[in-house]
């Protein structure tokens, strides 16, 4: 509420007091399940060890036969010693064949059984290896009384955080799968992934865990679903502290659940088959191509190992005289541009043919001969990357090129893994008068770490550029409101494609392009109306009735209001230096240190999607608010009382203290001054007068309905 003092700025310290390493819980890899024991060889050289994956699995490690035996089959029973009262275990387990297949030779193989007709090993005493012709043990070991087996592990639901996301209990089926049921998620979040990482709370050190599908693209909506999802590479449950849906972009959580340190589930030895309830469909992936989609799903790259070369395909959408850049990054664990190794790869109008060439980047500079971001040729070096093919088509530049996987200068290059996944960086940007890399933009390189296994197989998670690269539906109309001088804020979705980021564009004739502000997902709603812009009149008192939550514990949905003359906002995630750039007007105080604080804080309100985010398919604003509910947490609102001052400057902004980009303009006028509408400048001509004005909304569609002919 107005006048609350500052939070305990000893909270952090606290924090960070409680949090500190903790024991490692990870397993000695490899891991293959609880030990049985090693097979007894009596006869045809039987070998293998056996362990118990789960209640009705075994795994036998490096299983050896010599396949002379006539009539031999995997055996279980529960008499004293193997006997023919025992029951065959099919291997392979998919045969198509009346009856089960005899034992081939086999010389150091693993392999997984299943016990038959519902067993479990609690109900069997022995694993043979049985001639069943003759009668004959060729190898046996017995199971240990009192086995216990790793079994799956029941956490609890995922936190409620943000956007809808809701479970059942989840289960950790074993050291890479997780199953989900019954998982709402509403899918406005711009960024979302599941994600995975270590310490006391989710935090952007994680990993990305691919959905259901095997995909690695933000997260759809889902409404009630079972799904199961694996974790990535070597990555294993006793790896990690929890798992979350995360956005990337933003920094935030949406919910989370911690996964507990005495875990004890099956390994992850491909075991775990269930069916999901996802009706989610899949484009089968090419036979041959691996491929993924990185810079925002903006530049598709395919790879194919040959030899001790590597062949790289980039597609990307490039502007006339741009070129896309792909390589290894200067840091593992990072995307860093210093001491990368990359490819910049364009086409060359003048020539029009395809070009590539290796780059080195010793500083964060454009290339001056000696150092800076600079083709290795350019520098003494060899262009070690070759030109396979290229070709412009439907607006889409594919360029085709190879390289050494070994580093052929130590100084300037590096080697491309195959063993394991490594961290690569990407870019666009404008190419200069010699057909150099240009610094491009912050928007426009790799932001978040992301990691290519180079030695994978059908790794294909890829959708299709074209796809992507579809025009989005046209922008709603912004709203307006004047004449009033109480407000109520409140949190919503920001709106898709149709909200947020294209009304903040400010230019609705052009319908949607992605040059507005970024959204995470969420907005301001002043009278319920998506991010609004105000007018008031300086020397009037206006109030806010701050609904935007109370909670410094959850970050999600903790949304203190505040005025200020930055279009971004935020401010208190800033950094001093930052701070002072912005002038603030109202909302934020200074405690006798000097730190400021937030005061416009009160219980959290937040229209939420009834299912899924419907902007897409809203055409109007009305409609879309048919699909939202409001829902309020106990408590009372906050009270931000304004009066504009006389030297407050035209333009000023409603904003949120804790994160960027949630508000929008408040235009102040002198009294009497007429109000134009967003974006004309012919303000006379087609203005509102403030005084004449009374609790009056002007939902411009009309002037949409013109600006659009």
């Amino acid at each position: 509420m107005a006048g609350r003092g500052p939070p305990p700025r000893g909270v952090c310290l606290v924090l960070l007091a409680l949090y500190a390493a903790p024991a490692s819980t990870r397993r000695a890899e490899p891991y293959y399940g609880r030990p049985i024991g090693r097979l007894n060889q009596y006869a045809h050289g039987i070998r293998g060890q056996v362990y118990a994956v789960d209640k009705s699995t075994v795994f036998v490690r490096g299983f050896a036969y010599d396949g002379t035996g006539p009539d031999a089959y995997f055996w279980v029973g529960d008499t004293p010693q193997p006997s023919p009262e025992g029951v065959p275990i099919p291997y392979p387990e998919d045969y198509t064949t009346r009856d089960p297949p005899i034992l081939t030779a086999h010389t150091n193989t693993d392999i997984m059984l299943r016990l038959p007709g519902g067993k479990r090993l609690k109900d069997i005493k022995w694993l043979s290896v049985w001639c069943r012709r003759f009668t004959v043990n060729f190898g046996d070991v017995f199971i240990p009384p009192g086995l216990d087996p790793p079994r799956p592990r029941v956490l609890p639901e995922l936190k409620r955080l943000a956007h809808g996301l809701r479970s059942g209990n989840i289960s950790v089926l074993d050291a890479k799968t997780f199953y989900i049921p019954n998982l709402h998620y509403d899918g406005a979040g711009p960024d979302a992934y599941f994600w995975v990482g270590n310490g006391s709370e989710p935090n952007p050190f994680g990993t990305k865990v691919p959905s259901e599908s095997g995909s690695l693209h933000p997260l759809r909506g889902y409404q009630g679903e079972d799904i199961e999802i694996q974790l990535p590479g070597k990555l294993t449950a006793y790896d990690i502290d929890w798992l979350a849906v995360w956005c990337v972009e933003y920094r935030h959580n949406f919910g989370h659940v911690y996964i507990p340190k005495d875990l004890d589930v099956p390994p992850a030895l491909g075991q775990t088959k269930i069916t999901t309830s996802s009706t989610t469909s899949q484009t089968p992936a090419s036979a041959t191509n691996n491929c993924k989609e990185i810079l925002d799903k903006r530049l598709q790259v395919k790879w194919e190992l040959q030899g001790n070369q590597i062949q790289i395909t980039l597609s990307a959408r490039l502007r006339r005289e741009q070129y896309m850049a792909f390589g290894i990054s200067g840091a593992e664990g990072r995307p860093a541009m210093l001491n990368a190794d990359v490819v910049v790869a364009y086409w060359d109008n003048k020539a029009n043919q395809p070009k590539v060439a290796d780059y080195t980047i010793s500083h964060l500079a454009q290339c001056d001969g000696e150092r800076g971001v600079c083709p290795d040729a350019r520098l003494g070096g060899s262009n070690d990357v070759v030109v396979v093919s290229g070709q412009q088509k439907n607006g889409i530049t594919t360029i085709t090129y190879r390289r050494p996987l070994a580093a052929k200068e130590s100084n300037k290059d590096k080697e491309v893994l195959t063993s394991r996944s490594q961290s690569v960086i990407a870019a666009f940007g404008p190419l200069n008068s010699r057909y150099e890399a240009n610094a491009h933009s912050f928007m426009d390189t790799t932001r978040t770490d992301v990691q290519l296994d180079f030695g994978a197989q059908n790794d294909h998670t890829c959708i299709g550029l074209a796809e992507l690269d579809a025009d989005g539906p046209a922008a709603w109309p912004p709203r307006v409101i004047a004449g009033v001088t109480n407000f109520t804020a409140r949190i919503g979705p920001a709106g898709g494609k149709r909200g947020y980021t294209p009304i903040t564009d400010n230019d609705i004739s052009k319908g949607f392009l992605p040059y507005g502000h970024p959204s995470w997902g969420i907005a301001w709603y002043i009278n319920d109306q998506l991010i609004p812009e105000l007018y008031v009149e300086r020397g009037k008192m206006y109030t806010f009735i701050v609904e935007g939550g109370e909670d410094q514990t959850n970050p999600a949905k903790f949304h203190p209001f505040y005025i200020s003359d930055s279009s971004e906002g935020g401010y208190g995630q800033k950094k001093p230096e930052d701070q002072n750039k912005q002038r603030v007007f109202a909302g934020v105080a200074r405690d006798n240190e000097g730190y400021a604080y937030p005061t416009a804080i009160g219980r959290y309100c937040e229209w939420i999607h009834k299912t899924t985010d419907q902007s897409a398919v809203s055409d109007t604003f009305e409609s879309y608010m048919k699909t939202l509910q409001l829902e309020c947490n106990e408590g009372e609102p906050g009270i931000l009382n304004w009066t504009v001052a006389e030297e407050t400057p035209d333009l000023v902004y409603y904003q949120c203290y804790t994160h960027n980009n949630l508000g929008w303009k408040i235009h102040v006028l002198d009294p009497g001054q007429p109000i134009p509408l967003p974006g004309d400048q012919r303000a006379n001509s087609a203005a509102v007068y403030l005084p004449t004005v009374t609790a009056l909304i002007v939902i411009l569609t009309s002037f949409y309905n013109i600006a659009s002919r």
